[in-house]
């Protein structure tokens, strides 16, 4: 009977506890994660994607995903994903946007927006492109950023054109625009940012198969242009121009700023 007993108080006991762990209600998670961090976009053609670190946390589920006009003031929700990358696809180029990333668990709790100052402009870009030697075919010599068209070497509209000169391949500019070779890349988006100096007086820079040269125009607009293949009569490339006047982002990456920032909020959903 002593057993018995005994066996009954230790299940009774085991009961209560099991109670009390159900109905505590310290059980319940109210801790957000912490702000994603190493946020950076990439610029696209009425597109931008945004890439962050993942969260170290065990119990993050997701991130939320916002953009405002300005890096103050509140932030509208565009998007939520469980990954570490976000593509806005409704970016308008020439619009320039400040993006922030959230994080938030199972239980529901988001953390604060993330601290880097993260903005891109949208702009647009061609692919495969050609342009000729002018002393054979003038008409077909020239491209515009104006309407991102081919148009004759010695067109207004004409930003820059190809020469083939004793055999040596040329990307000529006029006076009013100035060019420079920013060296070996990988592809059109290697080079971020408009140089402010070191323009070639000469305006023009020998073609190079696999480099990327920027121009600035003379209404003041950069583009960058990589030259993909070169033959005995054209140069085939890729081009990408910023539409906003004096805006040297041409492929924007993220720069964290190190402090919290307490002038921004999430607006509300």
């Amino acid at each position: 009977m002593k057993k018995i007993a005994l066996l009954t108080s230790l299940l009774t006991m085991m009961l209560i506890i099991t109670s009390c762990n159900i109905n505590d209600t310290d059980y319940n998670d109210y801790t957000p994660p912490a702000p994603p961090t190493g946020i950076k976009v990439l610029n696209g053609d009425n597109r931008v994607d945004i890439y962050w670190n993942k969260n170290r946390e065990s119990d993050v589920a997701g991130y939320n995903v916002y953009y405002n006009y300005t890096y103050e003031g509140r932030y509208t929700l565009i998007g939520s994903t469980s990954g570490t990358h976000f593509t806005d696809l409704y970016a308008e180029n020439g619009v320039k946007y400040y993006y922030a990333v959230a994080a938030y668990d199972y239980n529901g709790n988001e953390s604060e927006l993330s601290y880097d100052v993260i903005y891109s402009t949208p702009r647009p870009e061609g692919f495969n492109q050609s342009i000729f030697d002018y002393r054979r075919f003038p008409n077909k010599a020239g491209f515009t950023f104006n309407d991102y068209s081919v148009v004759p070497y010695d067109d207004n509209a004409t930003d820059f054109f190809f020469e083939i000169y004793q055999g040596t391949p040329y990307l000529v500019v006029y006076d009013d625009t100035d060019i420079q070779d920013m060296g070996l890349t990988n592809d059109i988006y290697d080079i971020p940012y408009a140089p402010v100096s070191g323009w070639n007086p000469d305006k023009e820079e020998i073609a190079k198969i696999g480099h990327t040269y920027v121009i600035w125009t003379w209404n003041n607009h950069f583009a960058k242009i990589r030259v993909k293949n070169i033959t005995n009569d054209r140069v085939v490339f890729d081009w990408a121009f910023q539409k906003v006047p004096g805006e040297y982002q041409l492929k924007p990456v993220g720069k964290g700023n190190g402090q919290r920032e307490l002038r921004r909020t999430k607006l509300a959903r």
